[in-house]
């Protein structure tokens, strides 16, 4: 893999891993259960993506 290949990788982990946090985050300040569900989702979607990507290296 090229240096700018890897490079790329590093970018859509650490973005993933951003938006994981804020997902999570975000979701335990929810106080409605529907919308709470939804962002835990999102959260775990973005880790499922995090690790798609750490499992390319």
């Amino acid at each position: 893999m090229s240096p700018k290949e890897l490079s790329y990788i590093e970018d859509a982990l650490n973005h993933e891993r951003h938006m994981k946090t804020k997902c999570s985050d975000y979701a335990n300040k929810i106080q409605d259960s529907e919308l709470k569900s939804y962002v835990t989702q999102l959260s775990n979607a973005h880790q499922q993506r995090f690790n798609e990507f750490l499992n390319l290296l």
